[in-house]
């Protein structure tokens, strides 16, 4: 089992960024605002082949315990103690020893867990000296350490492996008949489809969630797979409105308490990533900041975490969209599922707080709202679920697994042209300055969305109208429910079609 460390200490220390620091990149949200981490949060810190598993906390303090919020980071902070085999404490060099440093030090020595010591935002060897009173804390010889420059980063994560114990990783052994079949790998490179080849389908009009008057579909495609070779398992992204019970649908299906939840809306600002089993299948679920108009959001950290989230929907498989049934779906959460078929996600709509639907009457009117609302994806399945009560989480997870099959589902080259056969027996390709386009054969060339390439003699002679009804045709036949679908139109000789 992977050996773990926390990192805690009193609020608006830089554990956040010393955590970003060792992970990589910017995964946890950082600004000055005190107390902006709340829920725990996981990573991996791989020193030169030494793997140790990372947990940011929210900051101790024992005066906010006053409030829901305060007790809730308590909460997850001292869970994150208990499963932790070392302790690192940070601390804020600059602004020197605190009281309330020394009560959080007190509490965790009675843990009886090994502790490390981190000093952080000693910028210079100039500051060096800043670290003396530190010592008063007792717990050992100070690190002074800049999370934001990296100064004292290695000294650092060596005393970390070293009281964790972990051991080197074994020298790696040559297999030269496995780099010589590495290197006898073909690409083929007559799948690759240029982004700017993206034909219009039968997916309607979606919105840009950062545009509230934007009437027309986001112009940018993600790139589909290439293959349809396991990798690992299925994330989904729990995507929505403040307050529309996201970390509430999260906690329910996790069975604890993974994200702090509370009526105050913005309670949620990191996006959480917690791996999860169900029915035998592995995923990770991802609870995100709840997502506001744009024209209503001001502050710099509603900003950041809006951003975060959206920037959830590019790393997800399957993207669940979350909306308080008792409110119905708005125009903002239109917004949040155009992107999403724009970034070429699965998609589930679950119409959470159905325990507030009283009635038979009640529950046919938000689902003819919901399709209303979504004319533009028609394909995408919606959910009655109540995270308060658990109802309809079952078939939510089941819908959700059906979804990803269906992303990255694959079609033979054979089935496809015996399908586009009986499709131009019905309507055959347009006519184009007097001549009947020729077809000369439909294949999928990717998938996660499934993605299909038409070889035609005149690419402009396909219009979108005849793409649409293509794509309509294809899902009438094999399904594809609850994924976009793309079709390319390319020439015979490999040239895409000019726009």
């Amino acid at each position: 089992m992977t050996a773990t460390i926390a990192l805690v200490g009193r609020p608006n220390v830089g554990k956040s960024t010393l955590y970003n620091r060792m992970i990589g990149g910017r995964p946890a949200l950082v600004h000055d605002t005190p107390g902006l981490t709340r829920d725990r949060r996981y990573g991996e810190l791989d020193y030169f082949g030494r793997v140790v598993r990372v947990i940011d906390t929210g900051g101790l303090d024992p005066a906010a315990e006053g409030d829901a919020i305060g007790r809730g980071i308590h909460r997850q902070a001292w869970r994150a103690i208990e499963e932790a085999d070392a302790l690192v404490l940070v601390v804020d060099g600059a602004a020197g020893l605190a009281p309330l440093d020394a009560e959080v030090a007190r509490n965790i020595r009675a843990t009886g867990k090994p502790v490390i010591l981190a000093v952080n935002k000693i910028d210079s060897p100039k500051r060096d000296v800043e670290i003396a009173d530190f010592y008063g804390l007792g717990l050992g010889e100070p690190f002074p350490v800049s999370a934001a420059h990296g100064r004292g980063f290695d000294k650092l994560l060596e005393q970390i492996v070293t009281v964790l114990g972990v051991a080197p990783p074994p020298a790696p052994v040559e297999d030269e008949a496995a780099a010589d079949e590495d290197n006898g790998e073909d690409e083929d490179e007559d799948d690759e489809l240029d982004e700017d080849d993206a034909a219009d389908d039968d997916e309607g009009a979606a919105v840009d969630p950062d545009d509230p008057d934007a009437p027309a579909r986001p112009s940018k495609r993600r790139r589909p797979h290439r293959a349809d070779a396991d990798a690992g398992p299925v994330r989904i992204a729990l995507l929505g409105k403040p307050n529309a019970g996201k970390s509430s649908l999260c906690n329910r299906l996790l069975g604890e308490e993974r994200s702090l939840v509370h009526h105050q809306p913005g309670t949620t600002t990191d996006p959480v990533d917690s791996p999860l089993s169900f029915a035998g299948k592995d995923y990770i679920l991802v609870d995100t900041a709840g997502i506001r108009r744009k024209a209503r959001v001001e502050e710099d950290v509603e900003k950041l975490a809006v951003t975060m989230a959206l920037g959830q929907i590019e790393r997800a498989d399957v993207v669940v969209l979350v909306i308080d049934a008792a409110l119905g779906p708005s125009e903002q959460d239109a917004r949040l599922l155009g992107a999403a078929e724009a970034a070429g996600k699965a998609i589930v709509v679950a119409l959470n707080k159905s325990d507030l639907l009283r009635g038979a009457a009640a529950v046919e009117a938000v689902r003819t709202a919901t399709t209303d609302n979504f004319h533009f994806l028609t394909w995408a399945p919606s959910v009655l679920v109540s995270a308060e009560r658990g109802d309809g989480v079952d078939k939510l997870m089941d819908t959700v697994a059906k979804v990803a099959i269906q992303h990255q589902r694959r079609i033979t080259t054979a089935e496809l042209n015996r399908f586009f056969a009986e499709v131009c027996e019905t309507v055959p390709p347009p006519i184009w300055h007097g001549k009947s386009v020729r077809v000369y054969y439909l294949t999928q060339a990717a998938v996660g969305p499934p993605t299909f390439v038409l070889k035609a003699s005149a690419p402009d002679g396909i219009s979108p109208a005849y793409r649409r009804f293509l794509t309509n045709q294809l899902r009438k036949r094999y399904g594809f429910k609850g994924t976009p679908l793309r079709v390319f139109v390319r020439a015979k000789d490999g040239k895409p079609k000019k726009k």
